[in-house]
């Protein structure tokens, strides 16, 4: 099981990581990953958000659950996704972020995984 972290800023922008690995290495995605063993998936959001941007999430809003089989090349998993708010906007990469970036204009983008059903999806909450 995996989870993936939505943070938009106050132009709508999404932030996005550049992977630093396979699959998709190099594309633009959501910050996120795998849960821990003995972790919940609340956790799990709140710290891969921290391992990946340094923003710490101080409230998780449930979009949904994404778990279509061919979602994730590696395998059949499914991901709990939020949209996370946080105090600031100065992220910084880290863990297995090579970059990061506030993306506004998502078209022409390729984007990992179903990340771009999960932004739809919570851009529609915020609207």
């Amino acid at each position: 099981m995996s989870v993936d972290c939505v943070v938009v800023d106050p132009d709508l922008g999404v932030l996005m990581v550049r992977r630093k690995n396979p699959p998709f290495k190099g594309q633009l995605a959501l910050p996120g990953g795998f849960v821990d063993i003995g972790e919940t998936v609340e956790q799990a959001a709140k710290r891969e958000l921290k391992e990946e941007t340094a923003l710490e999430a101080t409230d998780l809003t449930l979009v949904g659950v994404y778990s279509k089989p061919d979602r994730d090349p590696r395998g059949h998993s499914c991901s709990v996704a939020y949209l996370a708010r946080t105090r600031n906007t100065n992220a910084i990469a880290g863990d297995d972020a090579e970059a990061v970036a506030w993306i506004k204009d998502l078209d022409g983008i390729e984007i990992a995984f179903d990340h771009r059903d999960i932004i739809t999806d919570a851009l529609n909450l915020i609207r």
